[in-house]
Formats: C-alpha cells, sequence, structure tokens
C-alpha cells in the first residue's frame, strides 16, 4: 500500500514534487514522529493513506467519493487484515474544499480543474478568493472562437501575473493540448500566476492535462446543515444589517432554509422533483433582495414575495407544471405572517432562529441534526428507503462496471455464451409479425427479432458489434421486465384485433395513453354511442391541456392527482391527473409529491 500510495501521489503531484523520493521527504517530515522505526514506518503510511484519500476525493463527484472511499477502504482491508469502524468512518466523513489550501498546494505551472456538475459553478468562489487574496481574477467562456481570446489571455497573465480562469472548458477540448504545452513550455511565468479551469466531464478531456493538475470539485454539501452553513458562510454582516425591519433576518433565513431544501430534494428522485432542476447560488443572490421583503404591498403582503419565489427566482428554473405548483406550495406554506409567530417551525425542531450576527447563526446551524428526516422536506419517512436503495444500487453497479471483463470464470458459463443463451430464449418467446396489420406493435417486434439475431452473430464473430448492440437500452429497470411487458402488450393487442375490443383496457400497454383516452372520448362522442363517466377531474385532452386544467385545486379537499405509467415523471409517462378526496389539506400531499402510477418496474 505504501508504495502504491507513493507511485500514484507522484504520478497526480508530478508538478509539484519532482520524484517519489520527494513525496517520501514530504510524508516522513509531516507525519507524527517516534524513535521506534515500526511505529515511524506505520505513522508515515497512516499519514499517506489519509492524504492520498483527501488528495484524489477532491476531485471526485459526491456519488462517486462513497465508492472511492469503499473501495480504498477494502483494499487496506484486504491487506492489513483489520479495520476499525472508527477508522471507516473517519474515511467516510468526506473532504470539505479549501480553495486557498489548494492555491498554496499549487504553482504557476500547476492548473486547477473544478469538474462542474448540476447546480455547481466554483466562478463565484474563485473571484472572492482572488478578491481577499488581492489578486486580479480575469476569465473567458470557452466555445466556438473562444481560443483567441483565451490564448490571449494566457499570454499576459503568464506575463504579468494574476489568475486565468477558462470556463467551460469541454467545449474547447481542440485547445487544450495547445495550452497545456503552453503552461509547461513558456520560459517565464509570473510566481503569482494560476490557471483555473472548469469543465464537464468528457471521455475526449487529455488525460495528461488531468493528471498534471489539481482537481477538484465544488457541489453543493449533501445535507440541510452543511448547506445551510455553507449559505451563511458566504453571508456578510453588511447584509444581515442592510434593513432595520424586523422581518428581514427571518425572511433571509427562510430564503436560505428554502435554497437548500430544494436542492436536497433532488436525491430522492421523482418523489423530489418531475425534472432534477440546477438550483444554485445565483438563485439565492438574486433572491435575497431586500426591498423585496421590506417593501409589500399593504393589501396583500406577502402574495409579492411568494410570486417572485415561486414563479420568478427559483421558479424561472422550473418546466414541469407539477413541479411548479410544488414550488408555489413551499412560498405559500413558508412565507406567510405566520412565519414570524412562536409556533411556526419548517419540521419539529426546525425553528427559525432570533439572531442579531452571521456567528450566531452559524452556532444555531451547527446545532441541528445531522441527519435529516425526509419530513423536513415534506415527504414521506420512507422516501428515505427509496433513497438509500439506489444509492447502494449505484454503488453496486458502478462496482461491477469497473471489475475486468473476462471472457471466463473459473471453467463456468461464459459472458458471452450467457448472452446467447438469454438471445436464444427471447427468440423463441418473440411472438410472430402482424402481417398484414400495419400497428406500431409489429414494427417493435420485428426490430427486437433483428437485434437479438444480430447480436447472436456478433457472438460467433460473423459481423461486427456495433454501438447499437453495445449500447441498448430499455424503458424498464431490467432487460427482462422490459421484455415481459413486450409480450403483455402483444396479448392485449392480439386479443382486440381477433376476439373483438375488450371490455376494460390495461392503460401501461398502450405507448400512448393519451391518444387512447381521445380515441375513446371521440367514439362515445358520436350519435348513439353510450356515455362514458370519466372520474372527477379527468379530461383526455392531451398532457399539456390537461395540466393546464387541473393545475389548481378548487375544491379544499380534493387533491389533483397525475398519472404516470412509470415511476420516471416526464411528458412522455404522463396520462392524465384525477382528483381525489382527501381529509387532509392538498398541500400534505403535493409536498409529499403523490402520485398514481401504472407500473412500478
Amino acid at each position: 500500500m505504501y508504495c502504491l500510495a507513493v507511485k500514484q501521489l507522484s504520478l497526480g503531484l508530478k508538478l509539484t514534487f519532482k520524484t517519489n523520493i520527494c513525496v517520501v521527504i514530504f510524508y516522513r517530515n509531516r507525519s507524527s514522529k517516534s524513535p521506534i522505526t515500526i511505529k515511524r514506518i506505520a505513522s508515515i503510511i497512516e499519514f499517506m493513506t489519509f492524504e492520498v484519500h483527501h488528495y484524489a476525493a477532491r476531485g471526485l463527484y459526491e456519488e462517486h467519493k462513497f465508492l472511492f472511499t469503499l473501495l480504498l477502504t477494502l483494499k487496506i482491508d484486504m491487506q492489513s487484515n483489520k479495520m476499525k469502524h472508527e477508522e471507516f468512518h473517519t474515511l467516510i466523513k468526506g473532504v470539505i474544499l479549501d480553495l486557498e489550501k489548494m492555491w498554496e498546494e499549487s504553482d504557476p505551472r500547476t492548473p486547477l480543474i473544478c469538474f462542474l456538475s448540476m447546480g455547481s459553478d466554483p466562478t463565484d468562489s474563485i473571484t472572492a478568493l482572488g478578491k481577499k487574496l488581492k489578486i486580479e481574477t480575469r476569465y473567458v467562456s470557452m466555445g466556438q472562437g473562444q481560443e483567441v481570446h483565451a490564448r490571449k489571455l494566457l499570454q499576459q497573465t503568464m506575463a504579468n501575473g494574476g489568475w486565468a480562469l477558462l470556463q467551460n472548458c469541454h467545449l474547447g477540448l481542440d485547445f487544450m493540448d495547445e495550452l497545456m504545452d503552453t503552461v509547461t513550455e513558456t520560459d517565464f511565468v509570473n510566481d503569482s500566476f494560476r490557471l483555473w479551469m472548469t469543465t464537464e466531464a468528457h471521455k475526449h478531456f487529455p488525460i495528461t492535462l488531468l493528471q498534471m493538475s489539481v482537481k477538484f470539485t465544488n457541489e453543493p454539501p449533501q445535507g440541510l446543515k452543511a448547506g445551510l452553513k455553507r449559505t451563511y458562510g458566504g453571508i456578510n454582516q453588511d447584509l444581515l444589517d442592510v434593513s432595520n425591519m424586523v422581518q428581514w433576518k427571518p425572511m433571509l433565513y427562510a430564503v436560505a432554509f428554502l435554497h437548500s431544501t430544494v436542492q436536497e430534494r433532488r436525491k430522492f428522485g421523482p418523489l423530489g422533483w418531475n425534472i432534477p432542476y440546477e438550483f444554485n447560488q445565483a438563485d439565492f443572490n438574486a433572491t435575497i433582495t431586500p426591498k423585496l421583503y421590506t417593501e409589500r404591498n399593504p393589501q396583500h403582503p406577502y402574495n409579492t414575495v411568494q410570486y417572485m419565489i415561486g414563479e420568478i427566482q427559483y421558479g424561472g428554473r422550473v418546466t414541469d407544471d407539477f413541479d411548479k405548483r410544488l414550488l408555489n406550495t413551499f412560498a405559500r406554506v413558508w412565507f406567510s405572517e405566520e412565519m414570524f409567530g412562536p409556533t411556526f417551525n419548517f419540521y419539529k425542531g426546525y425553528n427559525i432562529p432570533k439572531c442579531s450576527s452571521v456567528d450566531q447563526y452559524l452556532s444555531y446551524i451547527q446545532g441541528l441534526p445531522a441527519y435529516d428526516t425526509p419530513q423536513v422536506f415534506g415527504l414521506h419517512p420512507n422516501a428515505d428507503i427509496t433513497f438509500q436503495s439506489k444509492q447502494a444500487k449505484d454503488v453496486l453497479d458502478a462496482i461491477l462496471s469497473i471489475q475486468p471483463k473476462d471472457s471466463s470464470s473459473g471453467g463456468g458459463e461464459t459472458r458471452e455464451a450467457a448472452v446467447s443463451r438469454l438471445a436464444d430464449d427471447m427468440l423463441e418467446k418473440l411472438p410472430p409479425d402482424y402481417v398484414p396489420f400495419e400497428v406500431c406493435l409489429c414494427r417493435i417486434i420485428a426490430l427486437v427479432r433483428h437485434t437479438l439475431v444480430d447480436l447472436k452473430l456478433a457472438i460467433d464473430g460473423t459481423i461486427i458489434m456495433s454501438e447499437n448492440l453495445r449500447d441498448a437500452s430499455w424503458a424498464s429497470s431490467t432487460l427482462g421486465f422490459w421484455f415481459t411487458e413486450l409480450l403483455e402488450r402483444n396479448r392485449q393487442f392480439q386479443a382486440w384485433i381477433f376476439e373483438g375490443r375488450p371490455k376494460c383496457f390495461w392503460m401501461t400497454g398502450f405507448f400512448n395513453p393519451q391518444g387512447f383516452l381521445t380515441a375513446m372520448r371521440q367514439v362515445h362522442m358520436a350519435p348513439g354511442s353510450p356515455p362514458i363517466y370519466p372520474l372527477p377531474g379527468r379530461r383526455p385532452d392531451g398532457p399539456q391541456r390537461e395540466r393546464r386544467a387541473h393545475i389548481r385545486v378548487k375544491d379544499s379537499r380534493l387533491y389533483s392527482c397525475p398519472i404516470y405509467k412509470k415511476p420516471v415523471r416526464t411528458d412522455i409517462n404522463y396520462i392524465a391527473a384525477v382528483d381525489l378526496k382527501t381529509s387532509l389539506h392538498p398541500e400534505h400531499w403535493i409536498l409529499r409529491g403523490v402520485a398514481l402510477l401504472c407500473d412500478v418496474k
């Protein structure tokens, strides 16, 4: 482990530590001292292991940090045959991003690369750090034709000093090799020069540039407590004291709480948001306008605040009608006169503190629970089961995906043989084509048959394994579920065609349920046709009109509940909305993300 770690670290920091000997000396000088040789070596190994973890985890996304920590721990466990529970938890606590410390670690010839993700943009943080250190920061957003400006910026900052920030470098990959040569081969570089870069993960990004750089991510911290600490860590006392009205500070805290909430709900998938929106610091900064909260309309004092939050500042990102309803519900429930009362809380134990300084707010936030129950965000407690199950599945899938793809395993059935056997089984069960009927299902059956035959030929080496064969996908959670549904759909259509119209229909079996509902309505509106009695609130006029017609709840005891074909709540899977009677206020079910699903697979 010691030699492996030295090798890895020397590769990643080859511009900072020129040789493995330098790395060993670095850890020897910073680790705990001991006159006993065995203890001294153990101390160096322990210190170096943590530093390797710290260095590598800083450049990983949050969803991959747990995977990296798990694999690193297992490697240590396999080599030492022991692992304490406390040591494991020390490793998985994560890494707190410290831009200033990274700046100290870097040098003029070591770029600092931030991997972008949803809701992350380090531009403001980098600019703020530059102002703190009294260093000018200039930036160029990469894209078509921006290489000229980037080249000029590098020349000026490398010669005269300062920081250069190249944003969205995944849009300028052709310039990356030239940039790397410029940084490494220029004879003179000002000592104050630093090159900051942001990029999305891209398979064609130069690996050499990554290896010579300091890598980090800037994702929103996980957990409500961490999110609030980060938000108030960026607030100064001047902002707290900008208004003398007593409502200002509670309103500011409520916006910060909402900001963390809308970000945390993303981890619950469709239960949190139908579409995972990129809420980020810019939304919060645009919302904390003192005049919005201190100069309200006396006739409708909080309507303006609710509208600005739900429809403009945060709502401007929202494209799904039911997500917009959810956001407006948060604004309506949390931003009202009741929020200043002594009994108000976001959830049990989550109140609005009465503080006068940033340090007091940070002290209060530090006392919040380390674990947030889903009920804090308006969800049912069982939503955490969905999140934990998905997280565990993602970790296991990622571990399986990086294992060597051996053709055989201990003399058993090879991977190719297993795929060929499954293809034979599916071909045997596949129904014949609907000749001469030209229906959508007929084309799908023919495509599946053609794909399975080509797959067998590719395994035998008769044809080339194309990208279409390698990257085949399906709507259900597994191929088995999808194929079973295909057979069930075929049975429904076959019975309809050859045995007459059925008395009941399987809605999930239709590729376009909205079209079926529209056709059914047209048929029964013809003269002499028997009437139909739809459920309250159902109007099968297409998805967009359907949503606009039922997005507002007129009866306080009716919840307008959307219906989807699959757990993924998109326009493709949306069917209709029905009004369901409820003993609780509809806002309760809106916050919980309640919907009707025709299929959970």
